[in-house]
């Protein structure tokens, strides 16, 4: 018996366990924003921007697993997707966008809103694909949530032209497929011969380590890292997105994040090993012709899908598959592994880690600004370990990725790939949306002037959604991370002039709170009390960047945007 698509769409939403709809309306997509009016256990989440609504799928889909969605109309509805799209694809965050199209007898006309939409989206997507014929809908649908959910998770794309989706008009005799068919595969172990090799190569090992990458930050993966490391305790460097992999019980075995940064204690500890086992890295994270340049180190690849292979990155063995089971397996079998961490040189490093907790820095400046080290130490205190964190790139990205300790997967975001302005807001709504209460506990999103303004029209998003957000502004007038890379190459800074925005004014006009802190001797209070403040809160912070450059002589520059 033929459906309509429209009712097709939804239900192949329904049947993937989609909760929230991303999107902005138009007249090529409108049908599946009419039918979603019917369908309340689907809610609909109307943004400022479509960027922003990609940006919040994308936040949904890397904090739950599952592909967030957003929507949008043909033409420029569209290409504002793009940045949102490639931020999930490059960073490992599932999410289905679906846009309109014009009708099929004028997608070879210039005509209006009319863009060759696929084209556009295929480089920026692991798969997008459009119907031709209404027949082809529930299987597209499918198609574009399997492939997200796939490894490496990225996003997908679905483009349904306009006489496709009429509805009460368009039909199809193919019906929306079961929930089953939405559940991903099972990860197996490895075969058992590369397990006894990497057994063999462990055990030999005179300084192993594990390098943790982004996908090491799936739940189920790292619960095994955290039995392989009571076990076999040694020492943990991880990448920006792995932040949270490892327990507070287990951070006397945390190195640090790298990522940007040359000369960070985590690089001095890889200079150390002997053997890498990296557990979920993608080069993209870290490029390995930074960390490993003398292609000193041995590396024992183990991740859902095979190396990236390289010159500088070359495993000497591979282990694919399930990494929690093969970590298990690795685990039980293992009888003894050298502890690099019980050494005079690693003791230097862990005691330089933490070295910053008794600078100056870190406490109150009675008659300055805030600086960042003092910022990041009031905030570890004040906030509840399980609180998620969404950071915005920048100087304010740096020194927080170096310095906030995070002890929980998926609760400390940060764009590490594309370096994507504009996310930590949008983030911050999917994870405020996403909590099992929506909106039940504080979630805290911190970014600079500069990337604060790419989205800040969604404040009044997260407003009528009765998100509990608050978010920290490190303003200092300008875009910093250009500044200071400009004055490193020229010995000045052009373009980079900021200023003119009264944020505590912007916050109350979209319903947000708004407070401002122009002293460091301000901020406890401050952070006091508008962290306890359940709503969307402002919080317009004049920040310290005069040790940026000092701190900038540690960086990568090469791959900073």
């Amino acid at each position: 018996m033929a459906a309509d698509t429209v009712n097709i769409a939804i239900d192949s939403l329904l049947a993937a366990r989609v909760k929230y709809v991303f999107g902005v309306p138009g007249a090529k997509i409108d049908s599946i924003f009419n039918g979603l009016l019917d369908h309340k256990e689907i809610k609909v989440v109307v943004c400022r921007h479509e960027q922003n609504a990609a940006f919040i799928a994308g936040a949904v889909g890397k904090i739950t697993g599952r592909p967030g969605v957003c929507i949008a109309t043909s033409g420029p509805g569209t290409s504002n997707l793009v940045t949102g799209l490639v931020t999930a694809t490059d960073e490992g965050a599932p999410m289905v966008a679906i846009v309109g199209s014009v009708q099929r007898s004028h997608m070879l006309k210039k005509t209006h809103q009319s863009l060759r939409g696929i084209e556009l989206l295929t480089p920026v997507t692991k798969k997008a694909a459009g119907a031709t014929v209404e027949n082809q809908l529930a299987e597209i649908m499918l198609d574009a949530f399997r492939v997200a959910t796939a490894y490496p998770q990225g996003a997908t794309a679905v483009s349904l032209p306009i006489d496709i989706m009429l509805t009460g008009v368009s039909k199809s005799t193919i019906p929306a497929f079961s929930p089953s068919a939405f559940v991903s595969p099972n990860y197996g172990p490895s075969a058992e011969r590369t397990i006894d090799e990497a057994i063999t190569r462990i055990q030999a090992a005179k300084a192993p380590i594990l390098f943790l990458g982004m996908r090491a930050a799936e739940p189920g993966v790292v619960e095994a890292i955290q039995r392989f490391l009571r076990a076999h305790p040694v020492p943990v460097v991880e990448t920006f997105q792995a932040a949270g992999a490892i327990s507070k019980d287990l951070f006397h075995l945390f190195y640090g994040r790298v990522g940007l940064f040359r000369n960070q204690p985590g690089d001095k500890l890889l200079a150390l090993s002997d053997l890498v086992i990296t557990i979920g890295f993608d080069q993209a994270e870290y490029d390995a012709d930074v960390w490993n340049a003398a292609k000193k180190v041995d590396i024992l690849h183990v991740d859902f899908i095979a190396a990236d292979w390289g010159y500088f990155y070359a495993p000497k063995l591979e282990i694919i598959g399930s990494p929690a089971q093969n970590l298990d397996i690795l685990g039980s079998k293992l009888t003894g592994v050298a502890k690099l961490q019980e050494t005079a040189q690693a003791k230097a490093i862990l005691a330089e880690l933490h070295a910053w907790k008794t600078s100056p820095h870190a406490s109150v400046n009675p008659v300055g600004l805030v600086h960042p080290l003092y910022f990041i130490r009031l905030l570890q205190e004040r906030m509840p370990q399980s609180t998620t964190v969404t950071i915005d790139v920048g100087s304010v990205y740096i020194w927080l990725c170096r310095y906030f300790y995070s002890y929980k997967p998926k609760t400390f975001l940060v764009s590490n790939v594309q370096q994507t302005l504009g996310v930590a807001l949008p983030w911050a709504i999917g994870a405020s949306l996403c909590q099992p209460t929506p909106c039940s506990r504080k979630v805290v999103s911190i970014s600079g002037d500069g990337g604060f303004m790419f989205s800040s029209q969604e404040l009044v998003t997260a407003v009528q959604q009765g998100c509990n957000i608050t978010h920290f502004i490190w303003n200092d007038g300008k875009y910093n991370m250009v500044e200071f890379q400009e004055v490193n190459k020229y010995g000045r800074s052009a373009g980079v002039d900021l200023g003119g925005i009264d944020f505590i004014k912007f916050a109350e006009a979209c319903g947000a709170r708004g407070v401002r802190v122009d002293a460091s001797s301000d901020l406890e209070s401050v952070m006091k009390d508008v962290l306890e403040y359940e709503g969307v809160c402002l919080v317009d912070v004049s920040i310290d960047y005069s040790h940026n450059l000092a701190l900038m002589k540690q960086v990568s520059l090469e791959v900073i945007a």
